[in-house]
């Protein structure tokens, strides 16, 4: 299931992968240095870590057992999903929703260089 939800990521407008903290694949939407963060599939703790709609809906799946606190984004609306525990089609969703309110947060200018999905 990973390497089909990595494929979706990366099948994302403007999206692109790079490995990086500790050989994490790290998905980031926009150009270069700019690009920000939507998605961080780490193998070794087999979890992806998205960005929610907003901080309550993460806090609120988090309570409810659907996901756990990000370890190293414990702000901002981010939660870890189980990539076991969730069904495949919910995390394609997720990943999607994730994407979305990432790319909404770049500049006017870097949202006008990648496609409308």
């Amino acid at each position: 299931m990973t390497q089909a939800l990595e494929d979706h990521a990366g099948s994302l407008p403007g999206a692109w992968m790079v490995v990086q903290w500790m050989g994490a694949h790290v998905f980031k939407v926009g150009p270069g240095q700019k690009a920000k963060v939507f998605a961080i599939f780490a193998d070794k703790t087999g979890r992806v870590t998205l960005k929610c709609k907003d901080a309550e809906t993460a806090a609120f799946l988090i309570e409810i057992g659907a996901a756990e606190k990000a370890p190293h984004l414990p702000r901002g609306g981010w939660a870890a999903f189980s990539l076991k525990d969730v069904d495949e089609a919910d995390l394609k969703e997720r990943i999607e929703t994730s994407y979305d309110a990432v790319r909404a947060t770049l500049t006017k200018a870097a949202q006008a260089d990648i496609p409308a999905r």
